[in-house]
């Protein structure tokens, strides 16, 4: 058994590849931007903190050290504040690679996408291709992988896309999709745990894929049937709000948040993701599941159904939150203020009023705001929090009569507490 260093080791691939190389008997290291949770939940495995996008060779030198294989399973969809595509796919491969060739280590397992050797309409599918290039380039003995879109028990990006859209009553379908060739997770990692081997089979790519080829609609009603639901009605969407959908995603991405209905995938979906599995099939022996093998092999389970359920209630909850304060602060200091001022004269603020109303109008746009960046929405929603239980306490103690208003002004505070509970226990993305 060997040492084996995992880069990306917290996504959805890199985390299942590390925890099957684990088991397996291998002494795995993880790599990944963020590992404090990671390392708590498998403290088993040695984690490193460091960012792929930005390391130069001598950074790895220390992960490098006494390591016999490295697989690279890290990537992003689409550039944002948190993500360069061409730092992580090509400037990061490219200083990993000379790392690993001044070390001495000669395994290289490198997850790309299926694809890209054909056709780059994309940032993520130029990065991915410049990357192959460089990696092809060197003396290691390399594999690249590329997987059509992966799915299995885990839900992340489009596998968690595909639950979402299937607990639908009414299915929105995006025009001009072409075929997929979804390929199980589970066969995804036995191809990793066949190459790391020592002498398996080096300097080759090859398609991962499933053995069907299905629409994005027939995806979708495989995982609505094994979720139990009855058949939805479909509804093809006009061009111009399929095109508004993709845009409201990149506008998201750039608050820093990660949909995964943005632009890169309206053009690479465009293209679809089918490819040869003869190769893989051959080389390995493993005959890749169909979706419908996968699903049958593990009976969705009451979280599964709560997942699917609230996956695209998230950001309906989030952008209410986000309107609700950022609304009420601009009628905190706009048309209600002189009202909000006589309501707290009422209640004995006297010269106070005018800075409470104005206070509370700027704390309620900050904490909208905020909900809406997704680096500062924890601290924002537990901010709400806060701010909806002192409105609470004040108005107790100032307005204690609003307690029986009929419009119930104090008593929808619990609910909209409730709310942010809920908002808070969705934000984690994985």
């Amino acid at each position: 058994m060997g040492r084996i260093l995992i880069v990306g080791a917290t996504g959805l691939i890199g985390s299942h590849v590390a925890a099957a190389l684990a088991d397996g008997g291998h002494e795995v290291t993880g790599v990944a931007r963020d590992v404090r949770a990671a390392g708590r939940a498998i403290a088993s495995m040695c984690w490193i903190s460091l960012d792929m996008g930005h390391a130069r060779p001598a950074d790895w030198s220390a992960a490098l050290a006494d390591v016999d294989a490295v697989v690279n399973c890290a990537g992003a969809l689409q550039s944002g504040p948190a993500d360069d595509l061409f730092g992580t796919h090509a400037r990061g491969l490219a200083a990993l690679v000379a790392a690993c060739e001044t070390a001495g280590v000669r395994r290289f397992i490198h997850f790309s996408a299926m694809g890209v050797d054909r056709a780059t309409p994309t940032e993520f599918s130029r990065s991915k291709h410049a990357g192959d290039e460089k990696l092809m380039a060197s003396t290691l003995d390399w594999v690249i992988l590329r997987p059509s879109v992966v799915l299995g028990p885990a839900a992340y990006g489009a596998s968690a896309l595909v639950r979402g859209l299937a607990a639908l009553p009414v299915l929105p379908v995006m025009p001009a999709t072409a075929p997929l060739q979804p390929v199980a997770l589970e066969d995804v990692v036995a191809t990793v745990l066949f190459f790391a081997a020592p002498k398996a089979p080096a300097r080759l790519a090859l398609e991962l894929a499933g053995p069907d080829r299905l629409a994005f609609t027939e995806l979708v009603r495989l995982f609505r049937r094994w979720l139990g639901h009855a058949p939805a009605r479909e509804i093809v969407l006009p061009a111009w709000l399929a095109g508004l959908l993709y845009r409201l995603g990149d506008a998201a991405g750039r608050l820093g948040w990660r949909p995964p209905v943005r632009s890169t995938a309206r053009r690479e979906i465009a293209r679809g993701a089918v490819g040869d599995t003869a190769p893989w099939h051959r080389i390995t022996g493993i005959t890749p599941r169909s979706m419908a093998a996968m699903l049958a092999a593990g009976p969705a389970s009451v979280q599964e159904k709560w997942f699917a359920s609230l996956y695209l209630l998230k950001p309906v909850v989030l952008v209410s939150l986000a309107l609700f304060w950022i609304g009420s602060g601009l009628a905190s200091l706009g048309p209600g203020y002189a009202p909000g001022i006589a309501l707290m004269q009422q209640g004995g603020a006297g010269a106070l009023a005018p800075l409470a109303v104005v206070g509370g109008g700027l704390a309620d746009l900050a904490i909208g705001i905020g909900i809406c960046v997704r680096r500062s929405a924890r601290l924002a929603l537990t901010g709400g929090i806060a701010v909806a239980l002192f409105y609470a306490l004040a108005g107790s103690v100032l307005t204690p009569w609003l307690w029986l208003d009929p419009l119930a002004p104090l008593l929808k505070i619990a609910p909209v507490i409730a709310l942010h509970l809920c908002a808070l226990a969705m934000l984690r993305d994985r």
